[in-house]
């Protein structure tokens, strides 16, 4: 701000005649919505947890060497529970460009129910993907334990010293001319697992520049991997009732998806 053309402090008071100029900093231009700026969407809440649905492009919770806002900050007065005030009620995480649902605790006894419930595989989760290339079955299992990769430190692999167990299901729900709409559902929850694990059999989630699917992304105008939590099923920890919770995917994944619907086949051996 200057003042007749002069910059000023911040407590100047303003005499009658003076001229303001204040530069106003233009917004960005082509870049995608701050997703913290929408309202959170809840798709279930009681006294005990509730399920949000989290948008693409919002961290889950702090990290090393990550600034803005996250998902649990943004939960803030709404969510308890656990060691880490920080996370407060986050009990499983989504990576930041992948949308959809998430189940976070609202009190200490919550999350540790929730917590279990998640180790002893009581909790599903199923997802959709669009991947490069055609599966050779209609339907898998992957069971192949995943740590860090020992040449890139950054992405998940089998090629890793210290692996823990790993196992995605998959079923084919739609083979397009050069990709593959999945139904994938989450055994256990490891860092990136279906992003890896989908490379590891040649066919890497459109859109997803660490794990081989940027080419299939910018044939579709994605700007993320087309990952989405599109449904979350559990019997509740205190209610015992089934708690069943549904996400369709956001507007630039249907955009996507119909892009993948009109491609030209491929001449490639995979289609991808």
């Amino acid at each position: 701000m200057t003042v007749d053309g002069r910059a000023r402090a911040k407590n100047h008071r303003l005499a009658e005649g003076e001229r303001v100029r204040v530069a106003v900093e233009p917004a960005s231009a082509g870049g995608a919505p701050d997703p913290a700026a929408a309202e959170l969407a809840v798709v279930f809440e009681d006294e005990y947890l509730m399920v949000v649905d989290k948008p693409a492009g919002l961290v889950t919770h702090p990290a090393a060497g990550h600034t803005g806002p996250t998902l649990a900050e943004l939960l803030a007065g709404r969510a308890a529970g656990g060691e880490h005030a920080e996370r407060a009620g986050i009990v499983h995480r989504l990576d930041k460009d992948t949308s959809g649902l998430l189940v976070v605790a609202r009190s200490d006894e919550a999350h540790r129910a929730l917590q279990a419930m998640m180790r002893a595989r009581e909790i599903r989760r199923d997802y959709l993907a669009l991947v490069a290339g055609h599966p050779d079955a209609e339907r898998g299992t992957i069971d192949a334990p995943l740590g860090r990769d020992r040449a890139r430190r950054t992405v998940m692999s089998t090629r890793s010293d210290r692996t823990r167990r790993a196992i995605t299901h998959f079923e084919v729900l739609e083979r397009l001319p050069r990709t593959t709409l999945l139904a994938v559902r989450l055994e256990t929850g490891r860092t990136h697992q279906i992003r890896a694990h989908l490379a590891a059999i040649g066919h890497p989630v459109c859109g997803d520049p660490q794990y081989r699917g940027a080419r299939c992304g910018s044939r579709l105008g994605l700007e993320r991997q087309f990952l989405h939590a599109n449904q979350l099923m559990f019997k509740h920890p205190f209610t015992r009732e089934l708690t069943q919770c549904e996400s369709k995917p956001p507007v630039d994944l249907r955009v996507a998806l119909h892009a993948a619907r009109r491609e030209p086949v491929s001449g490639g051996p995979d289609g991808g």
